[in-house]
């Protein structure tokens, strides 16, 4: 056998397929670019924070003078605003340290329910769990992953508007490979993603919404990695959204 019928042979061994050298360096390029934003986000970031130190202290003053006290309230208002942007930009800039221990994932999703209660009554939207997981304690960030679940459940509320549905449900599922996984998806009745948005539904910035900072999935996909695990949508329009959160077992 000659070296190139060698080669040949090798190079179709298993059904593998070559890499392109250009989508190589179109992707090194692409992630280039993803780390130059996070330190220019960074940077930015904590410029305004220092900034609206200075802008708060000026606000209270008013506010203690009974100057104007209603456009003074709406700058108040406008200025959390901001800060909880600014906050959000360096969490996904610069996520803080991961303290690890022993969490109920049951538990924490009611948790974050809770918080979201006093919203989904006022909207009548009603709430389903399906908790078939036998096993939910895992080794995680409890902060961290709350907050992963709570930008989902937020999503969901945002999407279903007045009446509608969100359920949460657990399982336990094994792959072809025999890995165990635990499973938590969080499914909405809204108006669903259109196939052209969900194809960049978790890229920093990216949003469809009025005011939307297009962070709250990319840090919820950058957390759930961090985690040891992945997540996914399944949607389409006018038949509502499910997000799923698959957890590598110990």
């Amino acid at each position: 056998m000659s070296p190139e019928d060698s080669e040949k042979n090798s190079g179709n061994a298993g059904g593998s397929a070559s890499v392109n050298p250009s989508d190589l360096q179109g992707n090194l390029q692409r992630l280039d670019r993803l780390a130059n934003l996070g330190l220019v986000s960074a940077s930015i970031a904590h410029e305004i924070k220092n900034g609206l130190v200075s802008i708060n202290v000026f606000v209270e003053l008013l506010l203690q003078k009974g100057e104007d006290q209603e456009m003074t309230e709406v700058v108040r208002r406008e200025l959390r605003r901001i800060d909880s942007l600014v906050t959000q930009m360096l969490r996904f800039a610069a996520p803080k340290p991961k303290a690890f221990a022993a969490v109920q994932i049951h538990q924490l999703l009611d948790h974050s329910v809770r918080l979201l209660e006093h919203q989904m009554s006022g909207r009548m939207i009603s709430l389903e769990r399906d908790y078939q997981a036998g096993h939910d304690t895992w080794r995680a960030d409890e902060s961290q992953l709350q907050q992963a679940f709570m930008n989902l459940l937020i999503n969901a509320l945002e999407a279903v508007g007045n009446n509608g549905e969100i359920s949460i449900g657990t399982e336990i599922a094994t792959g072809t490979d025999g890995i165990r996984w635990l499973k938590i998806s969080i499914r909405d009745t809204g108006s669903g993603i259109t196939p052209e948005n969900l194809a960049h539904l978790f890229e920093p910035f990216f949003t469809t919404k009025k005011n939307g900072t297009g962070l709250g999935l990319s840090i919820t996909r950058r957390i759930v990695e961090e985690h040891r695990g992945t997540i996914e949508v399944q949607s389409e329009p006018k038949h509502g959204s499910t997000f799923i959160v698959s957890l590598l077992t110990e």
